[in-house]
């Protein structure tokens, strides 16, 4: 027998006792569904079994890591139902490129029907599988091997990733025959993945799935047409660049082309930069430029380098940072677990900031505020503006698309810019990069660089910094009149070497140690780009320095 301690409760268990067995008894006492356990600090999947003293927590559909086995698992049960449907080719060559609100993209490359009917037949296959309860069976093979297995099965990228792992195991899951590798972990069998459903979309499906926040319930698909087009761009990039997975990025890392690619990829922003300053000319009463985007998004340098495209058109623009309208840090609305909530709209001085616009468009001189992060205070240094005829503003901020951020300005003088970093790069065609992970690691360096923040505070505020993104930022982003995509396919590369003495300081025993495992297991995918390769306008270093910007 060995004793397990749940919530400072002792129990008493046969050794080889699943933990399964042991989250069933628990169950109900947790609102969300249990999809793993920590032992002893470390995460287990609940097909692993007990086999000394130990204390268990739950995690379940509502935690981040939870939830996020919920969806890797009902990723591979699609895949296995296309496999089921329309022979293991599909789904081999099938690609899981981004998640589109609830809506996990899934491109088909042209080996399936993309109907109503398709989507029925493989929902149908997927339900007889939970129906079944199918198991997940994890296994350890020598990496070798495991090279073999995709390589036999013609999933290239799988074996290409494999060639720069330096461990010596790779695990892979298998349910009812089918094989495939995963960046995570797996809930136990098919009967968990109880909510879901799947829909024809252009070249490809949606996996629909539920939220964190409601994860027993499917919404219906929040068509954001603008936002995937924009994705499908960069995809289309990456197919046309030859990088479409870490694989391929550190084949070209190996080949010692970095540097042509990293200036390509420059070159092909600025391109994009300049056609947006175009419309802006083209459009011919603006004067307000609304710069908006989730954080770390790169807004600052955007800005600059719009200002610069504009120069050349004839325009005088004037960056302005909505975060120098941050109420002082006293004033700062707090969220329910207390810290600060920055990403709120009550954290901007909204009337100064149209007070000072206005005044502005009328031709007066005005003198605009410059907040001191350290001190947590507005200043006032003098930093004189006033507009003449050729003049824009270009403002950049999360709030900057919100109505009430700018209420007191004509709408027709307005063009507005969503800029996110929109992640195409995947790990393989089965593994996703969410877009969220590169913005993780984009402020956690930055923040270390420039606010002294440690990784662990960086990882603490995520969840609010998301919340906040969800309700000021996502529900104005398809009212856009362009977007922007910021992510660069390298710059994971050139994070890491950033990033990874920051998440090594998390201690073992502090809640976000889990989170920072998980990004350290990430970044150990990829092999490192120096940043002395990146120009000095790049994106990338307002979050790594050296920036010509004042960033």
């Amino acid at each position: 027998m060995v004793t397990v301690t749940i919530n400072g409760e002792k129990r008493e268990y046969a050794q080889g006792t699943a933990f399964e067995t042991i989250a069933a008894e628990y169950q109900k006492e947790y609102e969300g569904l249990i999809a793993l356990v920590a032992a002893n600090g470390k995460i287990r999947e609940l097909f692993k079994k007990v086999t000394k003293d130990c204390t268990v927590r739950f995690f379940t559909l509502r935690d981040d890591v939870g939830y996020k086995t919920y969806v890797r698992t009902a990723t591979m049960l699609l895949l296995k139902g296309i496999c089921d449907v329309f022979g293991a080719e599909a789904a081999e060559e099938s690609c899981v490129e981004f998640a589109i609100g609830q809506g996990l993209y899934v491109n088909v490359a042209g080996k399936v029907p993309v109907t109503a009917e398709s989507a029925e037949k493989i929902k149908a296959r997927m339900l007889e599988l939970v129906e079944k309860k199918m198991p997940f069976m994890k296994r350890s093979y020598p990496l070798d091997d495991a090279m073999e297995l995709f390589r036999s099965r013609g999933m290239k990228d799988k074996e290409r990733l494999f060639r720069y792992r330096m461990s010596s195991l790779v695990n892979i899951y298998e349910i009812d025959g089918y094989c495939d590798y995963y960046y995570g972990y797996m809930l136990p069998n098919a009967g968990y993945v109880k909510w879901f459903d799947v829909m024809p979309y252009e070249d490809g499906f949606m996996l629909l799935l539920p939220s964190r926040k409601n994860p027993t319930v499917v919404e219906p698909f929040d068509e954001r047409r603008k936002l995937f087009e924009t994705m499908e761009s960069s995809q289309d990039w990456g197919r046309k660049a030859g990088i479409e997975t870490v694989g391929d990025l550190n084949d070209q890392i190996c080949s010692g082309s970095m540097s042509d690619l990293i200036l390509i990829q420059e070159a092909e922003q600025e391109r994009k930069i300049g056609e947006i300053a175009k419309d802006i000319l083209i459009r011919g009463n603006v004067k307000f430029i609304m710069i908006a985007g989730p954080s770390s998004s790169g807004k600052t340098s955007f800005s600059h380098r719009l200002s610069i495209q504009l120069r050349t058109m004839g325009k005088t623009p004037h960056p302005i940072a909505l975060d120098d309208y941050f109420v002082n840090r006293e004033q700062t609305p707090r969220d329910e677990n207390g810290d600060y909530n920055f990403e709120c709209l009550g954290a901007i001085d909204v009337k100064q900031f149209n007070d000072d616009m206005v005044r502005l468009l009328k031709g007066e001189r005005v003198e605009l505020p410059t907040f001191n992060f350290k001190t947590g205070q507005r200043e006032y240094r003098g930093n004189y503006k006033q507009l003449a005829a050729e003049d824009i503003l270009v403002i950049e901020g999360i709030h900057g698309l919100n109505p009430e951020m700018s209420y007191a300005l004509p709408e027709e003088s307005k063009f507005k810019i969503y800029i996110s970093a929109l992640t195409a790069l995947n790990i393989d065609n089965h593994n996703r990069i969410p877009t969220t992970d590169g913005r993780l690691l984009r402020r956690m360096v930055r923040d270390a660089r420039t606010r002294g923040s440690s990784a662990q505070r960086t990882i603490r505020m995520w969840p609010s910094v998301r919340r906040g993104e969800e309700e000021n930022i996502f529900p104005f982003q398809e009212e856009a009149d362009a977007m922007f995509n910021s992510a660069q396919i390298f710059e994971l590369a050139v994070l890491k070497t950033f990033a990874e003495p920051l998440l090594f300081q998390i201690p073992k025993d502090e809640p976000e140690y889990y989170e920072a495992k998980r990004l350290l297991k990430f970044l150990d995918y990829f092999l490192s780009v120096p940043s002395e390769s990146l120009p000095n306008n790049s994106i990338c270093r307002e979050f790594v320095g050296g920036s010509c910007f004042n960033v």
